[in-house]
């Protein structure tokens, strides 16, 4: 296994177990035999981060991981969790919700501890509810031992949010078709420059980058053709020295063993593997359908169809030829009334489009791809 130094301090496995996909029953619920035999299997084979958050899996997650670390010394692994925004009212919401998961987790304290997704506006409800006086509290007292966020939204709210406060470390969303999409390259080389260790979340892009368009995976065979497409995608986070962890959401005993096996024989990457990563993005990109920049000039609609999210999720599905990476987009705007197939083909779209998208034919494709 691969580890990192934090800051002169833990050595952290560059693999971390991200505990939001395990395998579920029927009922929804964590199956947790098999759960416990995936994570046994990680722990056992040098994985020292063990990655929850309070609402994962409708709120199992938390007291489910602290049973089964309860088998493990407390020197032997070093756990995250996150406090949820969204919950809090007030600044004794807060205090109640921290001391809450200390009990679901069983635990006296917690080794690296972050606000969960922040973007714009729930961080000016951490500023407004004094969050960070009680978490800062709480690291003075070893109830925190690392205090950092988590991150959805633009780059520049990521900075606003790193230069604000003593981040001991932060999350972010990154892999090799996300270096641009949210906090991004520019958000890495940021919390570099500050000395801010990172931990990265959607290294595979939740499983996308696990299956590759035949073209896309061709490239990237030709190059190691023993490296599976998820090794690809990990190692790719693995060559940015300012990463300590790299969490992946195992749902499967194969994909943990996979992993395990990328980790146990770690090759970063040198010129030869850059310019594969680069050719794959490239015929990425040229899988999209649809030159939509999501400005909106088209909305509304008057039949109710969200324009640009259709031509959003549209694109996906025509980049990683997977249904499923936009199966939630779909059965959203299905629920929504927001479907493709609402158009009345009224033109008003067109008119107002600047990228002079023949809107209402590429609405059509959109049904037989997405609604069939």
């Amino acid at each position: 296994m691969e580890y990192r130094k934090f800051k002169n301090t833990d050595r952290l496995s560059l693999l971390g177990f991200g505990c939001m996909r395990f395998p579920v029953l029927e009922n929804g619920k964590i199956n947790e035999e098999e759960a416990e035999k995936m994570l046994d299997e990680a722990l056992q084979n040098g994985v020292n981060y063990i990655d929850t958050a309070y609402p994962y899996h409708n709120g199992d997650s938390e007291p489910f991981v602290g049973r089964v670390l309860d088998k493990y010394p407390r020197d032997s692994y070093f756990l995250a969790t996150k406090f949820p925004v969204w919950k809090a009212e007030t600044f004794d919401d807060v205090v109640e919700t921290f001391n809450s998961q200390l009990e679901r987790l069983n635990k006296s304290y917690i080794d690296y501890y972050l606000i969960h997704s922040l973007d714009k506006e729930k961080w000016e409800k951490v500023k407004k509810l004094g969050m960070l006086d009680f978490l800062d509290k709480m690291r003075k007292e070893g109830k925190i031992r690392h205090l950092g966020f988590s991150f959805h939204d633009d780059y520049n709210v990521f900075e606003e949010i790193i230069k604000y406060h003593d981040w001991d470390f932060c999350q972010i969303q990154f892999n090799y078709l996300d270096t641009e999409e949210q906090a991004g390259i520019k958000g890495y080389e940021l919390a570099k420059s500050m000395n801010i260790p990172m931990v990265i979340m959607e290294p595979i892009k939740g499983g996308a980058l696990a299956s590759l368009p035949e073209e896309v995976g061709k490239e990237l065979k030709e190059t190691h053709s023993e490296w599976s497409a998820a090794s690809w995608a990990l190692r790719f986070v693995a060559s940015h020295d300012n990463v300590m962890t790299i969490l992946s959401g195992m749902s499967t005993m194969d994909q943990v063993k996979d992993n395990l096996n990328t980790f146990n024989t770690l090759t970063e990457f040198g010129p030869k593997e850059i310019e594969s990563i680069k050719k794959a993005v490239v015929k990425f990109k040229a899988r999209i359908k649809n030159p939509c920049t999501g400005c909106r000039y088209c909305m509304p609609c008057p039949s109710g169809v969200n324009i640009p999210r259709n031509f959003s999720a549209w694109n996906k599905y025509s980049m990683y030829d997977n249904m499923r990476v936009v199966a939630w987009a779909v059965n959203d705007m299905k629920e929504k009334g927001e479907t493709a197939d609402k158009c009345v083909k009224c033109g008003k779209c067109e008119k107002l489009c600047p990228q002079h998208i023949s809107i209402r034919s590429d609405l059509e494709k959109v049904c037989k791809d997405l609604y069939k």
